[in-house]
């Protein structure tokens, strides 16, 4: 009997390899003799480093950089055997690295992004897969490309202030002094956001409200964004301004496009392509255990059971999901490869009283599937 276990966190309760080591308890009731493969997963977001470096066999790396608002925070970032880093821009720039009343992406920066990146470099990295959800910025960047060596200059020659309001200052670009090791590297940026830039739909108006923007503050970022624009397209010769998910992590995509030579992919599938996911679906598997916090209809866009569940389809691999909570609209993944859903909760009960208890529960609610699972192999036999 071979199982993989991945799933998902359960965000503000456990990791994806917390949530794995304990399902799995759950299965060794049933089946002691199992083999078990732990595979925790992210979709890029909140997880990432922790999930990817584990399955990688990595390690974390701590280092000092600088937060949003130009304190200094601690940080990690993930470093595998096959010198890759991986890493969580909001480790560095992150929403919650800044109290909800000073809140302000006029002024936050992504300064300590492009420190995370650095000391990957200086590590000797190949590769860096990083992740850009949950960011407190609107720079466009600027900022990580400050701390990598590009300088922002003003009329009269200055660096521009750092923040999403420093952009319309903004009157060249000189690269000259950029790290050229980023030349040498493979960056990967692991996000599901399609947004362009500037616009309607863009990063300042989409995202740049939930960040602390008001009204009058979003109009600004979005015009900050499309002068940061033009100027790229004018002394780096990229055009942006059209590019799916340049508009991620409030513009962060078409920084890491225009200066590191990024390559936007969706967070799930990146992940699991630097696992070799087919391979370990190809392996003989007997069945597939995923899973994650909550579970509806939006997760058929880009969550980590749905695009695990699609892969094991192709290779014919049962997919079983249990989740802290089943939404509307979540029968719809029943046609999209899982194929049975299970929630940890034994009864009525609190979402606090869930999160408290979601290792033991979750421990059963796996015990529960695969007694299912046993029982129907058994009617087969």
């Amino acid at each position: 009997m071979q199982i993989l276990i991945a799933p998902d966190s359960f965000k503000e309760s456990l990791s994806a390899l917390e949530v794995a080591e304990h399902i799995a308890v759950g299965v060794s009731k049933v089946f002691p003799e199992a083999v078990i493969k732990k595979v925790p997963l992210s979709d890029g977001g909140e997880g990432l480093t922790e999930s990817l470096t584990a399955a990688m066999g990595g390690v974390l790396e701590p280092c000092q950089v600088t937060g949003p608002l130009g304190e200094k925070v601690s940080a990690v970032f993930g470093w595998t055997p096959d010198h890759t880093a991986i890493i969580e821009m909001a480790q560095a720039s992150g929403l919650e690295l800044v109290p909800r009343d000073k809140r302000n992406p006029m002024k936050t920066t992504t300064f300590g992004t492009g420190e995370l990146m650095k000391a990957a470099l200086d590590k000797g990295c190949r590769t860096i897969i990083i992740g850009i959800g949950g960011s407190a910025t609107n720079d466009g960047g600027a900022g990580m490309a400050q701390a990598l060596g590009a300088r922002l200059l003003d009329s009269a020659g200055r660096e521009i202030s750092r923040g999403g309001g420093g952009l319309l200052d903004l009157a060249r670009i000189d690269v000259s002094q950029l790290d050229p090791r980023l030349a040498e590297i493979t960056v990967l940026v692991a996000s599901d956001v399609t947004n362009p830039i500037y616009g309607p739909q863009g990063a300042s108006y989409i995202y740049g409200p939930q960040k602390g923007a008001d009204k009058l503050m979003v109009e600004t970022l979005d015009r900050a964004l499309r002068h940061w624009t033009e100027v790229i397209c004018r002394d780096l010769g990229l055009d942006v301004a059209d590019i799916p998910g340049a508009g991620a992590a409030g513009g962060l995509g078409a920084g890491l496009l225009a200066f590191v030579g990024g390559q936007l992919k969706p967070g799930l599938e990146l992940v699991m392509d630097a696992l070799n996911m087919d391979d370990i679906l190809a392996s003989g598997l007997d069945l597939v255990i995923t899973g994650e916090g909550s579970i509806n209809g939006q997760s058929l866009f880009g969550k980590v059971p749905v695009g695990l569940a699609r892969r094991a389809k192709i290779y014919g691999v049962p997919v079983v999901a249990i989740v802290g909570s089943i939404g509307p609209g979540a029968e719809a993944v029943y046609e999209e490869g899982i194929d049975a859903l299970l929630s940890i909760a034994p009864g009525p009960i609190s979402l606090e009283e869930s999160m408290q208890r979601a290792g033991e529960l979750l421990t059963d609610a796996a015990h529960t599937a695969l007694c299912l699972f046993k029982l129907g192999r058994q009617s087969l036999a």
